[in-house]
């Protein structure tokens, strides 16, 4: 049979243009791209190249907000961006007394006068730049961790960085496999506390213990800062936890949580700019994290081996984007010749070769033809000639017939599909064919034994399992296994 499935479904992005304005609106790039035009020689930063306080004023006034604490807060987080992603450019100032310099950053041009992939990358940068901010430590009290030298003692925070960065991408990860897993929309909202528990409660473990659903408690509470600065770069559409539901200290805690309120403890669900996001720091962190459409411009061999394992909605939206610009019949000879073999992934190959065909349409006529005669594709093609009502089949040979039942079947239990559908495919043949296992078990397939053997689990008639597992050890001892 087939090898493991990869550890990821392909996801369904939006393309590159769409991307790439959606990435332009999302509040805080829209806000790095204003300051950094408004940015000019009078513009002073500091040490580390942030504006000095006396600019926030005049940058809030400049993002259209008010001149207050907030606006100052959002204009300090958009100029880090600017900074971040290259739209601006600074020479750090010594102190306040000697400010640095501020020039136009070379991406800045790339904003209208870029690709939509130079657009992308300045989005990632940005994405970087806010991950680094939602991993940072939470300082609720700055005097309780700064030593007598007045800087921050990082012994004091009881902070790990690699594990706050790793716990977020674990989260965000698990945020991408069950948007993948319900083909690649991003549509449905996860609730906080179920994410939260992905990451915290074992599989193994039935009821949670107290101490576990206060780490839980604990993460969930972390997680709705992060998504909170998450959400203004696009990653993520944020609903946060109720704040009538945060239990200070001293007072009565916040009631439990059931059914009907689950929303009031946070939803969250990944963009489609998110998704791509999250999926750029997966390759980059050499997760193979496939995509629709990264089959485009390969062979029809890596294509059907490629969609071995993908849902069946992405597995038709990679062949159509496959075969859009290829000649029909040219692209039906190469599927067929791609679908030989008798190694274990072979059964699967011709069985997505099949469906491709079936979206090639009427003009793959003249490729199917050609390999009526082929012991291993005659039987595939005379089904694709009969389904559209050709004439002038030509009977098969018995011996194709159950070559063809044993090899779809095996294709079937390759794919893993639903089980009900595959019994009723294995008690049809056998039903269709008297003295179905006497000829089976001396088919000459490399899948036949195994064949045999599920049909001997899975039917659900016991004289006829027990048949099928008789056969199955003739077909074994027939090939000396």
């Amino acid at each position: 049979m087939a090898s493991d499935r990869p550890t990821l479904p392909p996801v369904r992005l939006h393309s590159d243009a769409e991307l790439a304005r959606d990435a332009l609106v999302t509040p805080l790039l829209a806000r790095a791209v204003r300051l950094a035009r408004w940015a000019g020689p009078g513009t002073r930063v500091g040490a580390g190249g942030e504006l000095v306080d006396e600019q926030l004023p005049a940058a809030a006034e400049a993002l259209g907000l008010t001149a207050d604490e907030d606006g100052e807060a959002y204009a300090s987080e958009a100029w880090r961006v600017a900074v971040d992603t290259g739209l601006v450019e600074v020479e750090d100032g010594e102190d306040d007394d000697e400010p640095g310099a501020v020039s136009t950053g070379e991406n800045l041009a790339l904003v209208t006068g870029g690709t939509p992939r130079d657009i992308l990358g300045i989005w990632l940068d940005g994405l970087d730049a806010v991950f680094a901010d939602a991993t940072a430590p939470v300082l609720d009290d700055l005097a309780e961790v700064v030593g007598e030298d007045g800087r921050i003692d990082f012994e004091l925070l009881d902070w790990n960085p690699e594990a706050e960065a790793e716990f977020l991408e674990g989260v965000l990860g698990n945020l991408y496999l069950l948007t993948v897993s319900e083909g690649g929309v991003g549509e449905g909202a996860v609730p906080l506390p179920a994410l939260a528990a992905s990451m915290i409660v074992p599989d193994d473990m039935g009821e949670p213990t107290d101490d576990v659903l206060e780490q839980v408690s604990e993460a969930m509470m972390r997680l709705d800062d992060q998504f909170r600065l998450l959400e203004p770069i696009g990653l993520v559409a944020y609903q946060p936890v109720d704040e009538a539901l945060m239990a200070e200290e001293g007072e009565e805690p916040a009631p439990a949580m059931d059914d009907e309120d689950v929303t009031r403890y946070g939803m969250v669900r990944l963009t489609p700019l998110g998704l791509y996001g999250v999926r750029a720091r997966m390759l980059e962190a050499g997760v193979d994290a496939p995509a629709v459409g990264d089959l485009t411009d390969k062979g029809a061999d890596v294509l059907l081996d490629g969609l071995a394992f993908y849902p069946e909605p992405a597995a038709r939206a990679e062949t159509l984007l496959w075969l859009d610009g290829r000649d029909p019949v040219t692209a039906a000879r190469e599927l067929l010749d791609a679908a030989r073999g008798a190694d274990a992934g072979s059964p699967l190959r011709r069985l997505h070769c099949q469906q491709a065909l079936a979206l090639v349409g009427p003009d793959a006529e003249p490729a199917v033809r050609e390999v009526l005669d082929d012991a291993r594709l005659g039987g595939l093609a005379r089904v694709w000639l009969a389904e559209r009502g050709a004439a002038d089949i030509p009977a098969p040979p018995e011996s194709m017939i159950f070559w063809l039942a044993v090899d779809t079947i095996a294709a079937q239990l390759d794919a893993d599909g639903d089980l009900e559908e595959l019994q009723d495919l294995i008690e049809g043949l056998t039903g269709r064919h008297s003295g179905f296992f006497e000829a089976a078990w001396r088919v000459d397939h490399p899948a036949t034994a195994e064949v045999l053997e599920a049909m001997g689990r899975l039917h659900r008639d016991k004289r006829a399992a027990k048949e099928a597992r008789k056969a199955a050890f003739k077909a074994r001892s027939r090939s000396g296994a």
